[in-house]
């Protein structure tokens, strides 16, 4: 297998920072004339071009992963996916790889990707400025003990997610999120005692929350599972080609009306919805090991 040299990888992420820079700047110039122009026509239309450049940003990615690795993309699952409508796509959570890999999937087939993100990943340069531009849900997580501390905070996260499906209505949109709440590593899954071996446990009021909010507007639910033929590599790896290939399954699951609920005040729906996900996680932990086995 073909091994890209190191100085080589460092110049396809120097190109994809370039582009970065270029692409937000741009953004971050049409968003304040969407801030500034007060009518809803104005800014409805800037709000596709802002899509436009942000799709334009994660082509130009994917372009480069195509022409400088000699990873290979299987996917399956991928007929029946439109442009237009809303999703939830959920997704197992293994490295920052998982990204752009998912963008490079679904770029162009299903409307642009929004993750809800950690309130200090606004701070990241350049992204970070994107991610406000595009209107990405910027998310406060608080501790027990905080909020223990500070009763007023309890609800603050549910409210912005119920703010963020408000703005999500007007414009078709793909809500992704990492229902394991974090990344993947042997430490993590120890300290929780994972009932399955290469997945964390789920967390389900994020989604929850989106589907109450949302549900009667999604067109369904893409389900990603995401294999390594590497486990774990790093954004490194995957431009130096040390990934040989990533297969990615997409299986799509109707939004049925036991899934739109109350999550915060109904405990019977909450029991049920929480089953509901630990079933997914485990037929998806199945699917890793049909995936991995393909693989060798």
């Amino acid at each position: 297998m073909r091994f890209l040299s190191l100085p080589l990888a460092f110049i396809a992420i120097g190109l994809v920072m370039l582009s970065t820079v270029l692409h937000t700047s741009v953004l971050f110039v049409m968003s304040l004339l969407k801030w500034l122009l007060p009518f809803h026509a104005t800014r409805k239309a800037l709000s596709v071009l802002l899509i436009k450049i942000a799709e334009s940003w994660v082509g130009f990615n994917s372009f480069l992963i195509d022409v400088v690795t000699p990873t290979k993309f299987i996917v399956t699952g991928m007929e029946s996916l439109k442009h237009e409508g809303w999703y939830l796509v959920i997704s197992n959570h293994q490295s920052w790889v998982d990204i752009p890999v998912l963008q490079k999937v679904f770029n162009r087939r299903i409307p642009f990707l929004k993750f809800f993100l950690k309130g200090e990943l606004i701070w990241v340069p350049f992204l970070g400025l994107a991610w406000w531009a595009l209107d990405f849900p910027f998310m406060q997580r608080y501790s027990k003990s905080k909020l223990k501390k500070n009763p007023h905070l309890k609800g603050k996260d549910i409210e912005a997610t119920r703010k963020a499906c408000e703005r999500f209505k007007f414009q078709p949109v793909s809500v992704m999120n990492f229902v394991e709440g974090t990344r993947f590593t042997p430490v993590k899954h120890e300290r929780q005692n994972s009932p399955f071996a290469d997945l964390l446990k789920v967390k389900a009021g994020g989604i929850a929350f989106v589907l109450d909010a949302m549900g009667e507007s999604m067109k369904s639910i893409l389900d990603v599972t995401i294999v390594y033929s590497d486990r774990r590599p790093g954004l490194l790896d995957l431009f130096a080609g040390r990934i040989r290939h990533i297969q990615i399954d997409i299986a799509e699951r109707q939004i049925t009306p036991d899934l739109i609920g109350d999550y915060a005040n109904d405990t019977a729906f909450r029991i049920h919805f929480h089953a509901w996900l630990n079933g997914v996680w485990q037929q998806k932990q199945l699917t890793i090991e049909r995936l991995r086995a393909n693989m060798d």
